[in-house]
């Protein structure tokens, strides 16, 4: 249950701390008072839209706070818990505006995303504007109210499912019948590719040989020069590297006899030369072997180039050649096995399909149940609120197997007779405004009694009736308040009185700045705030004495 709300700088409203209770509460005042805003600033603490112009002019940033006793809701705190964001019996969301940057939402102080407060939100407040009449005439949104209503949302849930299940299986069975049409042409194609691949035989090792050995056979003369001369400056030039090496290395062994220090850098020398040494039995080999072989270098060249070859007529480097193949292959194989695959995706694609339709005729069992049920409610509220020997119905136009989808085997259509002897047309085939207003409220009562949501708003849900029917419309709110938490924006006097709690929306302008203020009414104000409502400019004692009467007639029901 919403039990504070704190605005700051919204719209018209510059400080707003009002308290609320359980029960039905009014929420009245004159033509562009202001009454929305609190209506407003409730969406957006659950998370609705924000607009930088909502700010209140000359402030950088607006704020709301909601706070809700949550002590009656074990599954509100079993969320809160599962999103590690419970605070014992409380639950506080908050919302910040700002020019200078995105809004920001907090749920008990810690920072959350937006869609998070959301599916919060929908948790804890249902909000029903002054233009729902307008969404029942949508086929989808009177399908899902049918669903609420005979409480098989999991169910629906399950069915669409069951049906993306089932479309994406036999999606991926038209794509293999499409590609069986033109499955020999594609065998011969592959066939022909394995065969031309596995002939080249090339693999990741061998291009890197080849590369390599291109690399030395076209360099030959540069390596044979470059070779030769480092032989020459080794041993072979006066004096040599070897042989100014050996001399020193002679020198310091004479040298250890005098000191022994010097064993150690007099067998790193000797080392060097044996280095040395086998340097040049390295080399001389290598060069004794290095001969130009214009043949090998022709043979290299030529498997490179049908290498390059292979590879651009695939699209791919030579390196990908081999992997390119097992791809062929792979495809191959499964073309192959079509036959077999077919067969079984059949055979899957089919169960999935049986399981869909089982499940959407036990939804449509269910269906037809609840629809008999509410359209007994609604024809009985329409008799209530001035519609004598109106008539209210659900049709269920079954539509064929295979047209079905994830919204299940029928159409679903709400149906009135607003009349006694006039036959049951589309709900949005209603001509009269009013007639629509009264039967879209009947539908609204009579399926938010099988809600669970502990707040529900009413947004002048109320326009287009008054006299006896508003008064009705009155106490059809106060009894649903008497196990829920109702907030009502209203024009009705009649209405206003059924509320055990009333709050008065007054604007004013200051120093040509213009607020809004809500304050809660006390008895004698709020005799006054209906006598308003009742009466024209001049109230009269008249008009006080029978505000007073509706009050306390309501009080004594």
């Amino acid at each position: 249950m919403l039990t504070q709300i704190y605005v700051r700088n919204l719209a018209i409203v510059a400080a707003l701390e009002l308290d609320l209770f359980s029960g039905l509460s009014a929420l009245t005042g004159e033509t562009g008072a202001g009454k929305s805003i609190l209506i407003d600033a409730l969406g957006l603490a659950l998370g609705g839209k924000t607009d930088n112009s909502m700010i209140r002019n000359g402030s950088e940033r607006a704020e709301i706070t909601a706070i809700f006793d949550i002590s009656a809701l074990p599954e509100i705190h079993s969320w809160l818990q599962d999103h590690s964001l419970d605070d014992e019996n409380d639950c506080l969301l908050r919302r910040v505006l700002s020019r200078e940057s995105r809004s920001r939402a907090y749920i008990n102080g810690r920072p959350v995303p937006i869609q998070q407060v959301q599916e919060l939100g929908q948790r804890l407040v249902q909000i029903h504007g002054q233009h729902a009449h307008q969404s029942l005439l949508r086929p989808h949104y009177q399908r899902r109210l049918l669903d609420a209503y005979g409480g098989h949302l999991g169910l629906t849930k399950t069915v669409d499912e069951s049906f993306r299940d089932y479309r994406k299986s036999f999606e991926q069975l038209e794509t293999l019948l499409a590609a069986a049409a033109d499955r020999a042409s594609r065998l011969d194609l592959l066939r022909f590719q394995a065969d031309e691949l596995s002939q080249l035989g090339a693999s990741a090792a061998e291009i890197k040989t080849l590369d390599r050995d291109h690399k030395r056979l076209s360099h030959l003369e540069r390596l044979r020069f470059g070779c030769g001369a480092v032989i020459d400056g080794l041993d072979e030039n006066e004096p040599s590297l070897r042989s100014q090496l050996a001399r020193l290395s002679d020198e310091l062994s004479a040298l250890q006899e005098l000191d022994s220090n010097l064993e150690e850098p007099g067998e790193m020398l000797a080392s060097a030369l044996i280095q040395v040494d086998e340097a040049l039995i390295s080399l001389r080999n290598y060069l004794s072997g290095l001969e130009l072989d214009p043949e090998s270098l022709q043979q290299v060249e030529a498997r490179i180039g049908a290498l390059h070859d292979m590879a651009r007529k695939y699209r791919v480097s030579p390196e990908r050649l081999p992997q390119r193949l097992q791809q062929i292959l792979q495809e191959l194989a499964q073309l192959e096995n079509a036959d077999v695959e077919l067969e079984t995706l059949s055979v899957y694609v089919e169960k999935q399909r049986e399981a869909f339709l089982g499940q959407a005729k036990k939804l449509s069992g269910k269906r037809r149940q609840a629809g008999k049920r509410l359209a007994q409610e609604i024809s009985a509220a329409m008799q209530q609120l001035g519609m004598p020997g109106g008539r209210f119905d659900v049709t269920l136009k079954g539509i064929n197997a295979a047209d079905a989808n994830g919204s299940g085997l029928e159409q679903i259509e709400f149906m009135v007779s607003a009349n006694p002897g006039m036959p049951l047309q589309p709900l949005n085939k209603v001509a009269s405004g009013g007639e629509l207003s009264r039967i879209s409220l009947a539908i609204q009562v009579a399926t938010i009694r099988y809600g669970d949501t502990p707040t529900l708003v009413f947004d002048e849900v109320d326009v287009g009736i008054g006299g006896s029917v508003a008064e009705i419309v009155g106490q059809m709110l106060r009894t649903l308040g008497e196990s829920r938490q109702f907030l009502c924006v209203t024009h009705l006097p009649q209405v206003a009185a059924q509320a055990l709690n009333h709050l008065q929306v007054q604007k004013s302008t200051t120093n040509k700045l213009t607020r809004t203020e809500i304050t809660p009414l006390g008895d004698e104000s709020r005799i006054q705030e209906i006598a308003r409502m009742l009466g024209g400019i001049k109230i009269t004692e008249q008009t006080l004495a029978h505000a007073e009467e509706m009050i306390s007639l309501a009080d004594r029901r």
